[in-house]
């Protein structure tokens, strides 16, 4: 079994079923609404296809594949997998299994603003590793924000082709562009929707909801020194404390678009003992 659903399809450029504004601050880090699409996702899913999960196979589910900083679709994941674990705990079955597609290499460019063939020679130099033996025999929901040429979609099909995973899937998206006449570069409609500057990444990141995405992450890495001063003086020390964890994890400072705003945050560390 391979399937796909999505909750939202999209037809127009400016006529939506979802909320721009909210999906934007999703993007960058707001997990209040990963929690609120999870349970939307969930719903219309069991509302259409409860019975592909009438299966006595484990049930596995995987975020978009990232190396060591979760993507925004991560949360959403956490969270759908929450309200299908309780359903399979309604219906006396075991819950399902957070696993993972590991990545090794990261890029600077926004992806946002690429065509298909463009993101498809983007991943196609990165390199991804999966548990064949684990993944075989189960039910493998595949679970991202949006899908807009596929690109991803396309890697892992060809991953698990590659590995001759023996295994149903299930790829489950939000929302999914439809018209293939409209631009790809639509996503970054979405992402930048609400959150345009930096001013807005400060806001988000002062609410309670927030936490680091490799978007938001590799945003604040690309910014100028005066907005990234600037934002350094809004948030959190902890926060910017944490920015620079996060940063190392994923071989950021071995990018030198993002050298700069690392170094600064590596001499605020040193000077302040921690």
């Amino acid at each position: 079994m391979n399937k796909r659903y999505s909750l939202h399809h999209i037809h127009s450029a400016d006529e939506f079923t979802f909320s721009p504004t909210e999906y934007s601050y999703f993007k960058y880090g707001d997990k209040s609404y990963a929690a609120k699409f999870a349970k939307e996702l969930f719903e219309g899913f069991i509302s259409e296809h409860e019975s592909i999960l009438n299966t006595d196979k484990d049930i596995l589910v995987l975020p978009s594949p990232y190396m060591a900083i979760p993507t925004a679709s991560n949360f959403l994941c956490f969270y759908f997998k929450k309200h299908l674990d309780f359903y399979l705990f309604q219906k006396g079955k075991k819950s399902s299994i957070l696993s993972k597609i590991n990545r090794n290499h990261t890029y600077t460019t926004d992806y946002g603003n690429l065509s298909f063939e463009d993101r498809k020679n983007l991943i196609a130099n990165d390199t991804y590793y999966l548990d064949k033996d684990f993944l075989r025999g189960k039910l493998c929901i595949f679970i991202d924000d949006i899908k807009i040429t596929g690109s991803h979609e396309f890697t892992v099909n060809k991953i698990l082709d590659e590995y001759n995973v023996e295994a149903d899937f299930l790829f489950m998206y939000y929302a999914e562009l439809i018209n293939f006449k409209l631009d790809p570069k639509i996503e970054n409609y979405f992402n930048y929707y609400a959150v345009k500057n930096v001013e807005h990444i400060a806001e988000v990141m002062l609410k309670p909801s927030f936490q680091f995405n490799t978007r938001i992450v590799k945003y604040i890495l690309g910014l100028d020194s005066g907005n990234f001063d600037y934002l350094s003086s809004k948030v959190k020390k902890e926060q910017m404390d944490h920015l620079l964890e996060l940063a190392i994890s994923n071989n950021y400072h071995l990018i030198k678009e993002y050298e700069n705003n690392i170094n600064t945050l590596t001499q605020t560390e040193l000077y302040y003992g921690n």
